[in-house]
């Protein structure tokens, strides 16, 4: 479905985003690959999906939180394989505390990579999108995008903002053939939820298994955690024929979550 597309993915290393970089190669896109952690590993898992799914992947190590080094990751996408037909930003970065006792410069470091790093792929990925007649912008909010939960002022604010961005991108590429979505996860099970569940289990005594299973019960009734290829699922049927008029929007993926 998406041979001779190039697909960019933020945060790609792990988790989530790597679950969706996957999705999108298997489809047959060639794809950059973004995020920090062992370069040798890294190397693996973008030779690990260039023979599996047998197209090009590149890694580009760019620092999410610098708005000019996002912005270079486009161009140097673009000067590589000449177009860039989906952008999915997904980065980012948690820390929880009571808004009296938030740290300034954990606010700023949340804004920076969950909404600002978007903003600025954004503004570089639309004009090349307009100019083929075709693009995909799928911006990975959350569900704390569209309600809110204590102690998470920075990460609520920022993906509120994420889905407001959204919006406004839809509407100004309305009818260009680029569409402008998010997709609003309920709890996954990626390396930031394990270190809540970890500090959880610590803080109650209780088993991880117990602290997931509370977790879970507060917020998501199916009692279950969202996988990142159901994610990737669907990344991948926003970029299919069947979602040429969905924009502007955001889609839930939370167990029933946003539903209370």
């Amino acid at each position: 479905m998406l041979k001779g597309k190039v697909a960019i993915v933020t945060g790609s290393t792990s988790g989530i985003g790597l679950g969706i970089a996957k999705e999108l190669a298997g489809l047959g896109a060639d794809l950059v690959l973004n995020g920090f952690g062992d370069a040798a590993e890294i190397e693996s898992i973008r030779g690990g999906i260039e023979r599996e799914s047998a197209v090009r992947v590149i890694y580009d190590g760019a620092d999410m939180s610098k708005g000019d080094a996002v912005r270079g990751m486009i161009a140097a996408a673009f000067e590589k394989f000449g177009r860039i037909d989906i952008l999915v930003n997904n980065a980012g970065i948690q820390f929880t505390a009571p808004v009296e006792e938030f740290p300034a410069a954990k606010w700023d470091a949340i804004l920076g990579i969950n909404l600002s790093a978007a903003f600025h792929g954004i503004a570089a990925a639309v004009p090349r999108m307009k100019k083929q007649r075709w693009g995909r912008i799928i911006n990975i909010a959350s569900t704390h995008g569209l309600v809110a939960s204590t102690h998470k002022a920075a990460y609520v604010a920022a993906k509120h903002g994420l889905v407001g961005l959204t919006k406004v991108v839809g509407l100004e590429t309305a009818g260009s053939g680029v569409t402008c979505n998010a997709v609003c996860p309920g709890w996954v099970r990626t390396p930031l939820v394990e270190k809540q569940i970890s500090d959880m289990a610590a803080r109650r005594g209780i088993t991880q298994k117990e602290a997931a299973n509370e977790l879970l019960a507060e917020k998501q009734p199916s009692l279950d955690f969202v996988s990142p290829s159901q994610l990737g699922g669907t990344v991948a049927f926003l970029c299919s024929p069947a979602a040429d008029q969905i924009t502007g929007t955001t889609i839930s993926v939370d167990g029933g979550w946003t539903a209370q």
